[in-house]
């Protein structure tokens, strides 16, 4: 019988890695850099280090710039290793920070969807190979998601050392549902009253059910009559594969019913993104799809398996499905198979919005109560939950 891994196995622990300017010339005044990682730092940009007499024995740069190749070449002569940045990429081949909708909206004013930066990297990734790049493109790939794997450790630490790991709720459903549809409307407000209850809200960062709870957890320090009138204006463009007018009139909502100021630096500290949006973990994979631009701070990965494993890893809080196809029944029994075998510790409830989808259209919950029944952890059936009822979801996911 598999049996789950060692925590330190699963769990973020501590590392060697310096991810900010700040940090790097605290270490640099030290003088020994001996072993440390540097990632994706610009030490090209005043003031210009000088690394000629510091300690570099088994440091690694990765994805870090300097002021000339033969400093890349002198920290190697000296014992560093150096993984410069990939030429030719339109993304970061170590980024130290997760995205915000404004990154990932970036030259849409001035070239509408075609030029956004979302839409050129993923125009990239289709022309390099897709899921099956060449060699240069598949390090360059990897890069990148580790460095989105730090970041977002970093992103959510301070979160979670605040409110602890069961206060992360994933919602998952359908990404054709129609903004304005009843569906849509359910997921909001179910994003707004979890982020009011201070539940980080995660999704998979795409359209529809995803983009609905990541709205309402970007107004819920607004009244409810906000959201409504924010849904009811992106329900005049509902359609994802319209791609410009999708995305334009996202924009002129994030426009009109802006949060609270969310501080620009991307610190450990900063928790204002996390109830102005949440999380969203989308993927390349799906780069047809529009970016979900109500997310607070956003993890796209090019690999999608790392993405969907995320997810799950996170939400420990509880996960409600939302009506959903394939895509959705797929992620049901991924978490299932976690919270069979505890592999990331206790997962929470699982909620599903809509009894009659989940029971007669499509059963899930006739196969899935009877699996979790036999745990080897014990019967957690218990831990199942059907209903029609938005703030039911809410009591159960914010119970104790």
């Amino acid at each position: 019988m598999p049996t789950p891994p060692p925590a330190d196995v699963v769990e973020p622990h501590a590392t060697n890695e310096i991810e900010t300017r700040v940090e790097f010339d605290r270490r640099l005044a030290g003088g020994d850099l001996t072993g440390l990682t540097m990632q994706g730092l610009r030490l090209d940009l005043e003031p210009v280090p000088d690394l000629s007499r510091v300690t570099v024995a088994g440091t690694l740069f990765v994805g870090c710039r300097f002021a000339s190749r033969e400093v890349g070449a002198d920290l190697v002569r000296r014992g560093a290793n150096v993984v410069p940045p990939f030429s030719g990429l339109p993304y970061p081949t170590q980024p130290s920070h997760l995205y915000t909708p404004e990154d990932l909206a970036a030259g849409f004013a001035e070239a509408g969807f075609a030029g956004m930066y979302d839409t050129r990297v993923y125009a990239h990734f289709r022309a390099h190979g897709g899921a099956l790049p060449d060699v240069k493109e598949a390090l360059g790939q990897r890069l990148h998601d580790h460095g989105v794997d730090n970041a977002l450790a970093d992103a959510t630490r301070a979160w979670l050392a605040a409110h602890g790991p069961q206060s992360v709720v994933g919602i998952m459903g359908g990404h054709a549902v129609p903004r304005g549809s009843v569906p849509y409307r359910m997921a909001a407000v179910l994003g707004w009253e979890l982020a009011r209850a201070d539940r980080l809200v995660v999704t998979g960062g795409g359209p529809g059910v995803m983009e609905a709870a990541n709205l309402g957890a970007y107004l819920a320090a607004h009244p409810a009559e906000e959201l409504t009138e924010a849904i009811d204006l992106l329900a005049t463009a509902p359609d994802f594969t319209d791609h410009d007018r999708y995305t334009a009139v996202a924009l002129r909502v994030r426009e009109r019913h802006a949060p609270p100021a969310v501080p620009r630096q991307r610190g450990a500290d900063d928790l204002a993104w996390a109830r102005a949006g949440g999380l969203a973990v989308p993927t390349w994979l799906y780069g047809h799809e529009p970016a979900n631009l109500f997310a607070g701070r956003i993890a796209k990965y090019f690999s999608n398996a790392i993405r969907e494993d995320t997810i799950l890893r996170l939400a420990r809080g509880g996960i409600v499905f939302a009506p959903g196809r394939a895509g959705t029944v797929q992620e049901v029994f991924q978490a299932a198979t976690k919270t069979f075998y505890g592999t990331d510790g206790s997962s929470g409830a699982y909620v599903f919005l809509d009894r009659t989808f989940w029971t007669t259209e499509l059963p899930v919950e006739s196969l899935l109560r009877p699996l979790l029944a036999g745990s080897p952890l014990g019967d957690l059936s218990p831990s199942i939950h059907l209903t029609d009822d938005v703030h039911e979801a809410v009591r159960v996911l914010t119970a104790g």
